[in-house]
C-alpha cells in the first residue's frame, strides 16, 4: 500500500461521519479530487450534496466558496472583476467565487448559460482572465457542481462543452432506512461538520495527486479503455459518443481508483467500477433509443459486457 493511501481512507472516514450511508459515492468523490477533476453532483434537493462539499473542504483543509447560482448571478461573481480606484487612477482586482480550493457551485443550471461559460477556462486550465490578465487559481482547485434533475422552470441545460469538463457525474440517493435514523439521532443537539476533523494539509493532497499520476497501466488497459470508449461512438443508437477528453478523465479516474484500492497499478475492474459515472452525461442518445426506452445506464453496461477486458495483470507483467 503506498504511503498516503491510508490518509485516503481517512479522509473518507472523516466525511462519513457526516454523509452517514454514502461511502461509495464518498470514496468516487474522492478519486475525482485525486484525479484532478471536477464533479457533477445531479440529485434531489436535501439529500446532503452541500453537505458533502463542507465535510470534504474540512477533513482535507480546503479553502471553500459556495456560490448559489440564480438568474441574475454574473461572470463577473464567478471570476472576479477589476475596480476603478478612488483617484482613478488605477484598478484593483476583486477575486470571484472560485479563488479557492473547492468552489461549490450550487444549482448551477438556474443561471445564465452566459455565466455558465464563466466555468469554462478555469475548470479546463485552472486560470482565470479579467481585462486581458490571466491568473491561476489556488492549487489543488476542484469544482463541485450540483443539479436538480426535476423542476425545469427557469433552468438553463448544461452545454455538452462544459459537461464533458466535469470528470464525473454522480448521484447521491435517498439513505437507506438505518441511516436516515442515524441522521435523525445525530442532528438533534449538534451540527455534524463539527465533529469532522482535518486530515491532511494543501502540500499533502498535492502528493496524493502526484503519486495518482506514476500509478502504473499496462498497454492492455490502454487498449481496453480505447475499445470501451470506440464502442460508445459507433453504437447505432447513440449521438454524441464519448470524446478523448472523457477518455483521458476515464484513464485518470482509473488510476486514482488503483490508487484507493492500495495498488500502484490498474487493474481491469478499475475501469468497470468508474466507467460509468465517467462516461454517461458525456453521451447523446438518438430519437431511436429514447422511443424504445433504451438508457444510457442501458447501453454502457452492453458495452461493459460486449467488450472483453485483459486477463488481470500485475505491475511486472
Amino acid at each position: 500500500m503506498r504511503p498516503y493511501n491510508g490518509k485516503a481512507i481517512q479522509i473518507m472516514d472523516e466525511v462519513n461521519k457526516v454523509v452517514i450511508g454514502k461511502r461509495v459515492i464518498i470514496g468516487k468523490v474522492l478519486t475525482a479530487i485525486l484525479a484532478k477533476g471536477h464533479i457533477l453532483l445531479e440529485d434531489n434537493p436535501g439529500v446532503g450534496k452541500t453537505t458533502l462539499a463542507l465535510a470534504f473542504s474540512k477533513a482535507m483543509a480546503l479553502t471553500h466558496r459556495r456560490l448559489q447560482f440564480t438568474p441574475d448571478v454574473l461572470p463577473t461573481d464567478v471570476v472576479g472583476f477589476n475596480l476603478l480606484s478612488k483617484d482613478g487612477d488605477s484598478y484593483q482586482f476583486k477575486p470571484g467565487a472560485v479563488m479557492c480550493n473547492l468552489f461549490l457551485a450550487d444549482e448551477i443550471n438556474r443561471t445564465s448559460s452566459k455565466t455558465q461559460s464563466a466555468l469554462l477556462e478555469v475548470m479546463e486550465e485552472g486560470k482565470v482572465t479579467v481585462d486581458s490578465i490571466t491568473r491561476e487559481v489556488p492549487k489543488p482547485f476542484v469544482v463541485m457542481a450540483t443539479q436538480n434533475p426535476i423542476g425545469s422552470i427557469g433552468t438553463q441545460m448544461l452545454p455538452e462543452s462544459q459537461l464533458d469538463r466535469f470528470m464525473v457525474r454522480l448521484s447521491m440517493g435517498y439513505p437507506d432506512r438505518k441511516s436516515e435514523i442515524g441522521i435523525l439521532k445525530e442532528r438533534q443537539n449538534i451540527n455534524p461538520l463539527e465533529k469532522v476533523i482535518r486530515v491532511v494539509d494543501k502540500d499533502e493532497i498535492l502528493m496524493m495527486q502526484n503519486q495518482v499520476e506514476d500509478v502504473f497501466v499496462h498497454d492492455s488497459i490502454y487498449d481496453y479503455i480505447t475499445l470501451l470508449v470506440q464502442q460508445t461512438r459507433e453504437n447505432p443508437l447513440i449521438e454524441l459518443g464519448v470524446s478523448p477528453r472523457g477518455s483521458l478523465a476515464l484513464m485518470n479516474m482509473v488510476k486514482a481508483t488503483a490508487f484507493l484500492s492500495g495498488r500502484d497499478y490498474v487493474v481491469p475492474m478499475d475501469v468497470q467500477y468508474i466507467f460509468k459515472d465517467v462516461t454517461s452525461h458525456r453521451m447523446i442518445l438518438k430519437p431511436k433509443a429514447r422511443v424504445n426506452n433504451v438508457t444510457v445506464d442501458n447501453l454502457l453496461d452492453d458495452i461493459l459486457r460486449i467488450v472483453r477486458p485483459p486477463k488481470i495483470i500485475s505491475k511486472n507483467a
